[in-house]
C-alpha cells in the first residue's frame, strides 16, 4: 500500500489567476475582498464555515476545517485575471450587477480596481457572440500558449506570489469532442503549431498552467482538461486538475431536488429554468454550438 501523500503547508501568498472577469470572478473577487476586511462572512467556503469531526462523536471534536487541514489564508491570497473585455473587476463588478454598489463594492473598490484583466488569449470562432476588445491580438495557437505562460510568469514576480492556481470562469466554448490529437503530447504539440481547431483557447490556458506548476479548475463544461493528453500531464507533473462546469446556481438545486422526485416516484413532465443573473453566460449560450456543450453535460 502507498504512503499516504504528504500535504505541504500552505505557505507564503498565493496567487489566483482568473480565466474571465465577468459576473462569477468579479463576485468571487469581491466576496474575498469584503471577507477580509470583516464586512461579510464567508457564507458558502466550506474550509473556513464547515467543520471536520475527529474521534468519536463523544468526544466533541470538530474543528473548523481550515484549522484542521493546512489551506491558505484569504490575507495572503492575491487576484488576477484575463478577459476579452478591459474593465477592471470594479467595473465589472458593477455590470454584472449581482453585488449592489453601494453595500457591498464601494468598501473595496480600490482593490477591485487593482485587478486589471490581463490581454486574453481569445478565439471568436469558439465562443461567437462575444465581441472581444482585449486580446493578444493572435488566433496563433503558438502564439497564444506562449503569452498565457509568460503572464502566469510576470504575474509571479509583479505580485511575489509563492503559489499560483488558475480556475477557468470564462464563457463556455463550442461542443468539442476527444480526437487524436488529445491523445498524446506528440499529437497535441503538434496540433498547437497546425492551428488545429480542436485545440481550444481552454486547453491553451489549462496547457499553459501544467507546464508552469501551476493547478487548473476548469469551472465550465468546456472538454479542456478531460482529454488523455492533459490528465496524463498532470499526472506526470503531480499538477491538480479538477472540475468539469460550476455547480452553484440551477444545476446545484436540480441535483438536490432530482433525486426526492426519484426517491417519492412523483411524475415530471417537464423541467424549464432561465438564467436570471443578466450575465453574458445566457448570451454565449444562445449560440447552437455553444448550447450543445451545456447540453451534453447535462445528460
Amino acid at each position: 500500500m502507498p504512503p499516504p501523500p504528504t500535504v505541504a503547508p500552505a505557505e507564503g501568498r498565493l496567487g489566483v489567476l482568473t480565466v474571465g472577469l465577468g459576473a462569477v470572478a468579479s463576485t468571487l473577487i469581491a466576496g474575498v475582498e469584503l471577507i477580509k476586511r470583516g464586512q461579510a462572512e464567508p457564507i458558502g467556503s466550506l474550509a473556513l464555515m464547515d467543520t471536520i469531526r475527529l474521534g468519536k462523536r463523544t468526544e466533541d471534536r470538530s474543528p473548523k476545517i481550515h484549522e484542521f487541514v493546512p489551506v491558505a489564508s484569504l490575507d495572503d491570497v492575491v487576484f488576477g485575471a484575463w478577459d476579452p473585455f478591459p474593465d477592471d473587476a470594479y467595473v465589472a463588478a458593477q455590470r454584472a450587477g449581482v453585488l449592489e454598489s453601494g453595500r457591498h463594492l464601494e468598501g473595496v473598490a480600490e482593490a477591485l480596481r487593482e485587478v486589471r484583466p490581463m490581454a486574453a488569449a481569445f478565439d471568436r470562432s469558439y465562443v461567437k457572440k462575444i465581441d472581444a476588445e482585449n486580446t493578444v491580438g493572435t488566433v496563433d495557437k503558438r502564439s497564444m500558449l506562449n503569452a498565457i505562460r509568460e503572464d502566469i510568469n510576470r504575474f509571479r514576480e509583479d505580485k511575489v506570489v509563492d503559489r499560483v492556481v488558475m480556475i477557468w470562469c470564462a464563457s463556455t466554448e463550442i461542443f468539442l469532442e476527444p480526437t487524436r490529437a488529445h491523445e498524446n503530447l506528440e499529437a497535441f504539440e503538434a496540433a498547437i503549431d497546425a492551428n488545429d481547431p480542436n485545440i481550444a483557447p481552454s486547453m491553451l490556458y489549462a496547457y499553459a498552467a501544467l507546464l508552469e506548476g501551476v493547478p487548473f479548475a476548469n469551472g465550465a463544461p468546456n472538454l479542456t482538461v478531460d482529454t488523455p493528453v492533459l490528465r496524463d500531464l498532470a499526472t506526470a507533473n503531480n499538477v491538480p486538475i479538477s472540475g468539469k462546469d460550476f455547480k452553484t446556481g440551477q444545476t446545484l438545486i436540480k441535483t438536490v431536488l432530482a433525486p426526492m422526485l426519484k426517491a417519492r416516484m412523483l411524475g415530471l413532465a417537464g423541467w424549464y429554468s432561465t438564467n436570471i443573473l443578466g450575465n453574458r453566460d445566457g448570451e454565449v449560450l444562445d449560440d447552437p454550438d455553444n448550447f450543445k456543450t451545456k447540453e451534453e453535460s447535462k445528460l
